[in-house]
C-alpha cells in the first residue's frame, strides 16, 4: 500500500477534520444547526479484496478529494476564506455539509453574516450576467454541462472548458485514475478509470460513460467528474463535481440481477399514449448493491444520495440502458435514523407496522430503474426533455422517478414477479418517505417533486389524516393516484411545455400550512433532516 496517498488526504477525509480552520469574525447566532443531520460511519468490509485493490484505493481518495475542491470553487468559492468568518464549531461543520453559506434545507437561505442569497447560477455564471447579455451570447459551447461562463479581459462573456478553467486540478485527478487503473482487479473496470481520465482532460464523456456500462465484475466501483446539474438553479445547464467510491456486496446484487430483464416490459405496460413510451429503453441495464464507502463534492451536499442511476447521457441511456447502483448501507442510515422515527411520529399505529426496510429498499431501487424509463427527446421537436424544460427539469424528473418507481414495483408484484413483500408495505413506506424528503424544502429538486406527490395524493383522496394528526393511505385510492400522476408527468415530459411545466411546480410544490404543521412536529421531536458522514482511509483502511 502506497501510504503517501493516504497522508496526502487524511487531514480532509473526515467531514469533522476538514472545519478546523481558525475563525475570524462572528455569525447570525443560529444554535444546532448542526442538530439537522445524524452522523454515520461508512465502511465496508473490504477483506475479500486482493492487495493491488486495497493499494489502489487511497488513489481513489486522492482523486475523490480533488472532486471535493471543484465542487467548492462552483458552489461556492474559496472554501477557506468562508471558514475564517465562521467561529462557531458547529457552524463550520454545518458550512462544510452545505458547501458554502446557504443552508440547501431551508431554501438557500445564508447562516453567515454578510453573506446574502445564494446565486440561482452559483458559481457558473458571473454574478452581473443579466438575461440580456445571455440571450446575446453567440457561442453554442455555453450551453455544454462542461464550460464555466466568464468574462474575458473587455468584460464580453467568454467560455472556458472545465479541463482549462481547473487545468492544474483536473490533470492530477487524470493521473491518479490512470495509475489506479493499473491496479484494478477487473479489466473492464481498469479500462474505464483510463477512459475516465481522458474524459476529465477532455470534457467528452460518452466513451468513458459507454464503457462504464460493461462494468460488472468488479468488487470496487467509482463514479467520477461533473455530473448532476441540481447546482446550477439558473438554467439547470452546468454539471457539478462529485465522486463515489463503492464497495460492491456481492450477495445482495445477485438478488437484484433478475429484474433487469423486465425493463423493456414495463416500458410497454407505462399508462400513457403509445407516443409517449415509443422509445426503447436500453436493456443492458444493470442492478446492483453496493455499500458506499465515500462521497464527495456535490452528492455531499445537503442531503445525501442514496442510490445512482447512470449515466446521465440519453445517448448511451438509450443505446445500453443505465447503471442502477443501490448504496445499501447509506438506505439503511436514513432508514434507521430518519423515515422511522418520522413515521412514528406522523402515521398511525396500524400504518407502522407496514413501515419495513425491505420496502423501502425496493422503493428506492425501482426509483432509479424509471429514471430510464419514459422519453428522453420531445414528440413536439423540442430536442430532450432535459433541453426542452430546463431549470425545471430536475423536479419533474425525481417526481417521474418517485411515482413510477412505485408504479413499476406495483406492476412486477401482479406479474408475480416481486414478492419480497407485501404491496401496502411499499406504498405506507412510500408515505412516510414523503414526509422525510418533503423536508429537504423547495430548493431541492427532491423537495419539490415530494411536495408535488403529497399535494396530488391529497387532493385525490390517496391518503387521510385523523383529528390527532397521524396520517394512514387509502391503498387503492393510491394505487389509482399513482397511475394518474405517472400519467401526467410523462406526458408533460413528451410535450417538453416549459411554462406548463413550470406552471404546474409552482402551483403544487408547495408545503401546505396544515402540513406544515405536522412537520414541526416531526422538528419538535428532534428528528434529524438528513444524515452526514463520518468517512475516509483511516476509517475504511484502519487495522
Amino acid at each position: 500500500m502506497k501510504i503517501k496517498h493516504l497522508t496526502i488526504i487524511a487531514a480532509v477525509a473526515i467531514m469533522a477534520s476538514s472545519c478546523a480552520d481558525k475563525p475570524k469574525t462572528e455569525v447570525k447566532p443560529q444554535a444546532k444547526l448542526i442538530d439537522k443531520y445524524a452522523e454515520y460511519t461508512l465502511t465496508s468490509d473490504i477483506s475479500h479484496l486482493s492487495e493491488n485493490e486495497k493499494e489502489m484505493l487511497p488513489l481513489l481518495f486522492e482523486a475523490a478529494d480533488i472532486m471535493e475542491d471543484l465542487f467548492w470553487k462552483e458552489n461556492y468559492g474559496d472554501k477557506q476564506e468562508l471558514m475564517a468568518k465562521i467561529s462557531d464549531p458547529d457552524l463550520q461543520k454545518f458550512a462544510c455539509i452545505t458547501y458554502g453559506p446557504w443552508d440547501g434545507l431551508n431554501d438557500n437561505k445564508s447562516f453567515v453574516e454578510g453573506i446574502g442569497e445564494k446565486p440561482a447560477g452559483a458559481q457558473f455564471y458571473p454574478q452581473d450576467m443579466t438575461e440580456e447579455e445571455w440571450n446575446a451570447f453567440d457561442d453554442p459551447d455555453k450551453n455544454s454541462q462542461y464550460t464555466m461562463i466568464v468574462r474575458d479581459e473587455n468584460g464580453a462573456l467568454k467560455c472556458v472548458w472545465y479541463h482549462d478553467y481547473f487545468e492544474q486540478q483536473i490533470k492530477k485527478a487524470a493521473s491518479l485514475l490512470d495509475d489506479a487503473s493499473e491496479l484494478a482487479g477487473d479489466e473492464e473496470f481498469a479500462t474505464y478509470l483510463a477512459l475516465r481520465a481522458k474524459a476529465l482532460r477532455t470534457d467528452d464523456y460518452f466513451e468513458s460513460d459507454m464503457q462504464w456500462m460493461d462494468v460488472r465484475n468488479n468488487n470496487i466501483d467509482m463514479v467520477i467528474g461533473p455530473i448532476e446539474n441540481y447546482t446550477d438553479a439558473r438554467y439547470g445547464i452546468k454539471a457539478s463535481h462529485e465522486a463515489f467510491i463503492l464497495i460492491k456486496d456481492q450477495e445482495w446484487t445477485k438478488q437484484l440481477a433478475r429484474y433487469a430483464q423486465f425493463v423493456p416490459e414495463l416500458q410497454k405496460q407505462l399508462p400513457v399514449p403509445e407516443e409517449y413510451k415509443k422509445e426503447v429503453p436500453g436493456a443492458d441495464t444493470d442492478l446492483a448493491a453496493y455499500d458506499a464507502v465515500y462521497y464527495a463534492g456535490d452528492c455531499n451536499a445537503n442531503s445525501k444520495t442514496i442510490a445512482i442511476n447512470l449515466p446521465n447521457d440519453e445517448r448511451v441511456q438509450l443505446q445500453r440502458g443505465t447503471r442502477k447502483l443501490q448504496l445499501k448501507n447509506s438506505m439503511q442510515a436514513k432508514f434507521d435514523k430518519i423515515l422511522v422515527p418520522i413515521a412514528s411520529v406522523l402515521m398511525t399505529p396500524e400504518s407502522m407496522e407496514h413501515i419495513k426496510f425491505d420496502a423501502f429498499f425496493a422503493n428506492v431501487m425501482f426509483h432509479e430503474t424509471a429514471h430510464g424509463m419514459g422519453i428522453k427527446n420531445t414528440i413536439t421537436g423540442n430536442g430532450t426533455v432535459r433541453e426542452a424544460l430546463g431549470n425545471q427539469y430536475s423536479a419533474l424528473e425525481e417526481a417521474k422517478a418517485d411515482i413510477l418507481g412505485l408504479y413499476l414495483v406495483t406492476k412486477l408484484s401482479e406479474m408475480g414477479e416481486y414478492t419480497t413483500t407485501e404491496m401496502i408495505d411499499n406504498y405506507t413506506t412510500f408515505m412516510a418517505g414523503i414526509f422525510r424528503s418533503v423536508r429537504f424544502g423547495a430548493a431541492s429538486a427532491h423537495g419539490k417533486a415530494n411536495m408535488l406527490e403529497f399535494n396530488f395524493f391529497q387532493d385525490f383522496g390517496a391518503f387521510t389524516r385523523t383529528e390527532d394528526g397521524l396520517y394512514a393511505i387509502d391503498f387503492e385510492a393510491m394505487k389509482a393516484a399513482v397511475e394518474r400522476l405517472s400519467s401526467e408527468i410523462l406526458i408533460s415530459q413528451g410535450n417538453g411545455d416549459y411554462n406548463q411545466v413550470k406552471e404546474w411546480l409552482e402551483g403544487m410544490s408547495v408545503i401546505r400550512p396544515e402540513l406544515q404543521a405536522d412537520l414541526n412536529r416531526v422538528n419538535e421531536a428532534g428528528v434529524p433532516t438528513d444524515i452526514y458522514f463520518k468517512m475516509g482511509p483511516e476509517v475504511l483502511l484502519k487495522k
